[in-house]
């Protein structure tokens, strides 16, 4: 039973750790290979790791979409330590708009160019992208943007996240705080004076129930007589 409770206290944690692992930014050491266009069948299961179209396109079941293929460099602890071995990795090229997650990105017809461009030659470029590849899904992470780096170990620190972080725990802090200081002022004084009118009633009561009791013993009394 008490792993049981452990459990559901940890699930939420776990599901908001995934969600934030899903939409924050992400940054790849990758050598780009190829661009393609592939003709989506979506599924009601992985229906929803996709944006919406294209800026200015309709909504259809099935739709074009763009791929960015390239090989990229294996990594420790969710990217920040770099191996020596490269996988491939392969990701889809989609406007995000106005929806969420907020990228408020329109130029996946641009984005495509430059990685078509850079696939012609062999240097290193740095991809920021957003979700996770799921293959038996066929779920592909969203590029956001594509930049060149000097090698393999560009050692690019993920500031947004650090800041993101930081500002989340500061939130934390300060609500945990405001919600003491309201429960202090507000909801214990209140609790407090509920108990006490409710011991008031009890005592009350108990003095009632004495008195009908004493009541009832004289009559019993005065039948005995």
């Amino acid at each position: 039973m008490r792993t049981l409770g452990f459990f559901f206290r940890l699930l939420p944690i776990l599901l908001v750790a995934l969600f934030l692992h899903y939409v924050l930014p992400q940054h790849d050491t990758v050598q780009i290979t190829s661009t393609e266009v592939i003709r989506t069948d979506f599924s009601s299961y992985n229906r929803i790791f996709y944006a919406q179209p294209d800026s200015g396109a309709v909504e259809q079941p099935t739709r074009d979409l763009r791929l960015i293929n390239t090989s990229k460099i294996r990594t420790y602890l969710l990217g920040f330590i770099p191996r020596d071995r490269t996988e491939v990795m392969v990701y889809r090229n989609e406007d995000t708009g106005w929806i969420w997650p907020p990228y408020f990105k329109f130029d996946s017809a641009d984005l495509q160019a430059e990685s078509a461009a850079a696939a012609r030659t062999e240097g290193w470029y740095s991809i920021t992208h957003y979700g996770w590849r799921i293959r038996w899904a066929s779920i592909y992470p969203n590029a956001v943007a594509i930049s060149p780096v000097d090698g393999p170990r560009p050692g690019i620190v993920p500031w947004f996240n650090i800041g993101f972080f930081v500002f989340l725990f500061a939130a934390f802090f300060v609500i945990r705080g405001m919600w003491r200081q309201f429960r202090e002022r507000m909801i214990d004084p209140s609790l407090d004076a509920a108990g006490d009118r409710m011991d008031i009633a009890r005592a009350d009561l108990a003095k009632r129930r004495s008195g009908f009791r004493r009541w009832l013993d004289n009559w019993t009394s005065k039948d005995r007589r």
